[in-house]
């Protein structure tokens, strides 16, 4: 009885840990995106490092926003509308006829 109790203890403290790493959401899809460009040549080096600046950008803005506790409906707005333009860059660059040699 007590093995099975800490065999469940452990199994939780695992799928506990386990969840602060996996990423969901559209930052997951877009990094999933952007590393598709570059294993297909899509993108070039410019192009990636151009990317992912911008999604950095969009992870600070949102540490900012969570700075203070409350994130704002603007602020949400904005990060929003960032996280979308980051999007729509993806699909251009991705799909401007530049490749990586």
């Amino acid at each position: 009885m007590k093995t099975l109790r800490l065999f469940s203890l452990i199994a939780l403290m695992i799928t506990i840990c386990l969840q602060g790493f996996a990423q969901t959401g559209r930052p997951a899809v877009q990094q999933k995106r952007i590393a598709h460009g570059v294993q297909n040549g899509e993108l070039t080096r410019a192009e990636t490092r151009q990317l992912a600046r911008e999604q950095r950008h969009i992870r600070h803005k949102k540490r900012i926003a969570r700075a203070d506790g409350v994130v704002t409906p603007g602020e949400r707005r904005e990060i929003r509308q960032d996280k979308r333009q980051a999007s729509r860059h993806i699909a251009r660059k991705k799909h401007n006829r530049r490749k990586r040699y």
